[in-house]
């Protein structure tokens, strides 16, 4: 009997595939990380918002009046990263920073009403970069990409490794 190879879909993964960068998910990803982010700064720009205070933003939004600490987290962050970016959106109006009442060592970053007003003009450009980004794709293959991506995020998010 003649065996016929697997193909490309069927073939187990092979350490060469990842010295090709365009074989490479992680290569993939960056480079649509920074098409995305580059996208959607060209957009930002004309309301004063760099990406890292966009960052910072998103969090707040989703959760208002948390500390430095929490928010570097969210951020995926070091608190000492955070710092400039916490004076940067102070200086742009979009927090102010306060005393935590319960534990006076804690400063809690609370939105103005001025990045709460952001939040209506700004969103509507990453469903933008979204529809940008994924026209063409079929509906079902843009689910099993995020699937795909969840899991990737899930192995390498700090799981226990034996």
């Amino acid at each position: 009997m003649e065996q016929r190879s697997p193909s490309p879909d069927q073939r187990p993964v092979q350490a060469d595939d990842f010295t090709d960068p365009m074989r490479s998910i992680g290569y993939l990803c960056r480079i649509n990380f920074r098409l995305f982010a580059s996208e959607l700064q060209s957009r930002l720009a004309s309301h004063g918002v760099s990406s890292g205070q966009w960052r910072s933003l998103r969090v707040l939004w989703e959760e208002d009046d948390i500390t430095q600490r929490e928010l570097s987290e969210r951020v995926g962050a070091k608190e000492a990263t955070t710092v400039p970016m916490i004076r940067s959106l102070e200086k742009s109006g979009f927090i102010v920073r306060r005393e935590d009442h319960h534990d006076r060592r804690k400063v809690r970053i609370v939105l103005t009403p001025k990045a709460r007003a952001l939040r209506k003009k700004l969103m509507p450009y990453v469903a933008e970069v979204n529809r940008l980004a994924t026209t063409g794709i079929d509906p079902e293959e843009l689910e099993t990409t995020r699937r795909v991506l969840a899991t990737i995020w899930h192995n390498l998010s700090g799981q226990e490794r034996g």
